[in-house]
């Protein structure tokens, strides 16, 4: 990278320059950059807990890139962009390598980061920047509706109950233990009893039980928001659906369609394996999943 390229803390003073290089980052695609949206609200917050870095080029924005804690010892990684007149020169390997050395200083032994599968190129610079593969996953998009009760499962806020099922679930291994994160959007982080227990206080706790055979599913609501935009809409995201079959996959998706319901939610997001049980199981009960999976990937910084 050249010289005249240094590193520093993003300031609000960048937006235009960011702006200018990533309105067209998905051009090919029916999506669009979600960096101008968000800008000015992402590097704000506590300092010892995220950093967002800038590759100055003296007239220009050459790349940037953002850290955030979710947990005392997992970093994750977001935003990373470089400006397309700077691509080649290594601006997004020295913006991971900076990143990487700041959040080992502040404690994390890993750091993950979330690439659309269709995004090659983003794969392509994360492999470089030391991130290996770790897991995949989808979106499945169950309607917000009251469904008929079932007779055969019981859905309870029972943490324990939903964390008994996790532990010994298809789903915890194909996932690696992650999970959508309940503070920090578009990013998964290791799934613990005192997440399931905060759930339960805060947002909702999903555990099915059938009777004679204990809990055969589990989910919890992650958080609700409204979508600006020329549509707005509430969006309810769940952190995981799993389950043991597809009758207790029916009652799950049911007590989540009911929740949004209940929230006025326009749309919904569940995260869910990349497995062939559970797309065909979604697919199966006939509710909307994700054309393409999301992959994760994760450096260690030990």
């Amino acid at each position: 990278m050249s010289a005249e390229i240094h590193l520093r803390a993003a300031e609000p003073d960048d937006y235009e320059d960011i702006v200018a290089f990533t309105r067209e980052t998905w051009a090919d695609r029916e999506t669009s950059d979600y960096l101008p949206d968000v800008y000015h609200d992402w590097i704000e917050g506590n300092p010892d807990r995220k950093r967002t870095l800038v590759a100055d080029a003296g007239d220009d924005i050459a790349g940037l890139c953002q850290v955030v804690f979710l947990s005392d010892h997992e970093a994750w990684a977001q935003g990373m962009r470089v400006n397309p007149a700077y691509r080649g020169e290594g601006v997004g390997v020295r913006l991971n390598d900076a990143l990487f050395a700041w959040a080992r200083e502040q404690g994390a032994t890993v750091c993950r980061n979330m690439v659309f599968s269709w995004n090659v190129a983003g794969l392509g610079v994360s492999r470089a920047a030391g991130y290996d593969p770790r897991t995949e996953f989808r979106w499945a998009h169950p309607t917000p509706e009251t469904a008929d009760a079932d007779d055969d499962h019981e859905v309870v806020s029972d943490p324990d109950a939903a964390w008994s099922f996790w532990q010994r679930s298809t789903a915890r291994r194909n996932l690696s233990d992650l999970t959508l994160d309940m503070d920090e959007s578009w990013a998964v982080s290791e799934l613990t009893r005192g997440t399931l227990h905060r759930a339960a206080d805060e947002t909702r706790l999903f555990a099915a039980e059938r009777a004679g055979e204990g809990t055969r599913a589990m989910g919890y609501r992650a958080r609700d928001f409204e979508r600006e935009g020329d549509e707005a809409e509430h969006v309810a995201e769940y952190g995981i659906g799993a389950w043991a079959d597809l009758d207790a996959a029916r009652a799950l998706f049911g007590a989540i369609g009911a929740d949004a319901d209940d929230l006025g939610a326009d749309r919904t997001r569940v995260l869910i394996p990349e497995t062939v049980t559970a797309v065909s199981d979604v697919a199966a009960l006939r509710i909307g999943v994700s054309e393409e999976p999301d992959f994760v990937l994760e450096a260690d910084l030990t």
